[in-house]
Order: structure tokens, then C-alpha cells, then sequence
């Protein structure tokens, strides 16, 4: 199985998980997912007064530079951990 079907069947089955994740590995897997989908952050930073966008565009612009592969092979390893701890 190539490294993106695995990152498509992992986001099948990140909504699967018995437990919701918390708040910090939320944004990593949405961090992950936007940067193994559509690369670099673009677009401008989220207002200070929108603190979800902003944590979710920080955590994104984070991984700058990674490439989408990596971004995707992250974004599974990550949620088979997720389902190894449920």
C-alpha cells in the first residue's frame, strides 16, 4: 500500500477512534493533514481575536518546509498510535 492510500484509510479511521483525541494532538493531526494535502501554510495569519484559527494556522506553519510525504507518513503513524492506546 503506497504511503497515500495509507494517509487516506488512516483519515477513515481517525474518526473511528473510541476516544477523542485532545486539543494538542488535534492540531497535530490537522497540521499533518493540511500539510500532506496542500504543503506549506499559505494565505494570512488568522486576527488575534480568532484563537482557534490561529493556533490551527500556527501549528500548520510549523511544519514549513516538510514535505508532503513526510506529512503523511506522520499524519499515520500518529493515529496508529492513537488506536494502539484506545
Amino acid at each position: 500500500m503506497s504511503v497515500t492510500e495509507e494517509f487516506e484509510r488512516a483519515q477513515v479511521e481517525v474518526k473511528e477512534l473510541a476516544k477523542r483525541p485532545g486539543n494538542e494532538v488535534l492540531l497535530q493531526l490537522y497540521a499533518l493533514y493540511k500539510q500532506g494535502t496542500q504543503g506549506d501554510a499559505n494565505g494570512k495569519r488568522p486576527g488575534v481575536f480568532d484563537l482557534v484559527g490561529r493556533a490551527k494556522y500556527d501549528a500548520w506553519s510549523g511544519l514549513a518546509g516538510t514535505p508532503q510525504q513526510d506529512a503523511q507518513r506522520r499524519y499515520v503513524e500518529l493515529v496508529r498510535q492513537l488506536q494502539a492506546g484506545d
